[in-house]
Parts: structure tokens; sequence; C-alpha cells
């Protein structure tokens, strides 16, 4: 094996690697992280492609007491029952492999905490846990410009899996969360936002709690004769 073919193989490994150990983390330790290495995932995700290398996120850190003084209100809002604020319209529903995948991905979570199907009560106060950032020490608010509209989102989407990449190459965990983006209003106002700032999502982060049960079960992946389809003639 020639040096070039054994560079690729050690860069696609690290890549693999990273790609199987990353999870959506739902149980963070207190402990913060340093702003070397938050700075260190972001200049790194900035090297994420855009469309016409238009670079349309911008990202908002929350730590500290800023942080909690979010959590608090954007917390309020959700266990007020307020809330379906989206910039971007969600799905209008799930269906056929779509509904087999998310069902599979929420009775992992739920038989991991113990939680009985059809307790609604326990599924509500765990989707709550979204809204205290699962313990974690940061939050990141992913927004993007009103104009640039679906391809802006799409070039954000991408940054926040290499935000999350990177994270994961720096030893820490991270959880993407549509459901902050249920309250971009609250969002726009509490961070002083322009009107025509679109929120895409969060993503909590910091060291995951890897002793924490709801930390201890992977997500399945669909395989690539069912996503793929190749035309050769």
């Amino acid at each position: 094996m020639d040096a070039k073919v054994s560079q690729t193989q050690d860069r696609i490994g690290v890549l693999e690697e990273l790609l199987n150990e990353r999870y959506s983390v739902r149980a963070f330790l207190a402990k913060e992280v340093d702003r070397a290495t938050i700075e260190h995932v972001l200049t790194t995700a900035q090297r994420t492609a855009s469309w016409c290398n238009s670079q349309p996120w911008q990202v908002i850190i929350a730590s500290g007491a800023a942080k909690e003084r979010f959590r608090q209100a954007i917390y309020k809002e959700a266990s007020g029952g307020l809330g379906d604020d989206y910039d971007f319209t969600p799905p209008r529903e799930y269906a056929g492999v779509y509904l087999e995948r998310r069902r599979e991905s929420g009775f992992q979570l739920y038989n991991t905490l113990g939680i009985a199907r059809g307790d609604k009560m326990a599924y509500a106060k765990q989707a709550l846990e979204n809204y205290n950032f699962f313990g974690a020490p940061h939050v990141a608010i992913i927004h993007t410009d009103e104009p640039l509209g679906i391809y802006g989102a799409i070039d954000c989407g991408a940054y926040v899996s290499n935000f999350m990449l990177a994270a994961q190459a720096l030893g820490l965990g991270t959880i993407p969360q549509a459901a902050l983006a249920r309250h971009s209003g609250l969002i726009r106002r509490h961070f002083n936002l322009p009107d025509d700032r679109r929120v895409v999502c969060g993503i909590s982060f910091g060291y995951a709690d890897d002793a924490h049960k709801v930390n201890s079960y992977r997500t399945s992946r669909a395989s690539v004769a069912d996503t793929a389809t190749f035309a050769d003639e």
C-alpha cells in the first residue's frame, strides 16, 4: 500500500470515527467549556460550504448567567404551553418509513428512561428538558437572513453538522434542537435580533455525562441501498 492510499484511508477513518461516535447528548456535566475551545469549534465550522459562499449563518453562544436568563425565559414560555412560533415551516407529517424511524428513536429514549409507552405526561416532561438544554452549560442559537429563504436554512444545516463534528473531535457533546426554534419570536426579543433574522435551530453543548443512562443508547441508520439510487446508463 503506497503512502497516499494509506493517508487517504487514515483521513476517511477519522471522519468515520467522528460520525460513528457522535450522538445527541441529553445529559451534560456542569463543567463549562473554555472560550478557546469554543472558538476552535467555531473556526472549524466556519469552513462549511455554502451557496455562492454566502456563509449565511450567525451564531449566538449563551453561557453562564446569560444562558441561565435565556433558559428561564424559554422554559417559562414552553412550560406555559406557548410556542409554535417557527420561522420555517415544520414537517407537515411523518409517514411511512419516516414515522417508523421517528417512533424507533422515541421509544429508545423512553425505554432507556423507564417511561411507559402511552405515558403522555412523562413524554411532555421529557420534552421540556429541551428548554433546560439538558443541563448543558452552553447553548448556540443559529440564525440566518430572511431574504435568503430556504437556501440560507440549508446552508445553516450544513454548518450545524460541521459544528457538531468539530465539537466531537475536541471531546465535547452536542444536541441539535429544532425545539428551540418553536420560540423564534422570544429568541429575537431576548437577544435583540432584527426582525429580518430567522431562527433555524439551537445546539446545546458541553461535556457529556457518560454515567447518565439517557446517554447509553444509539439510534440506527438506514443502509445505502435504502437511500441512494445509482443512474449509470
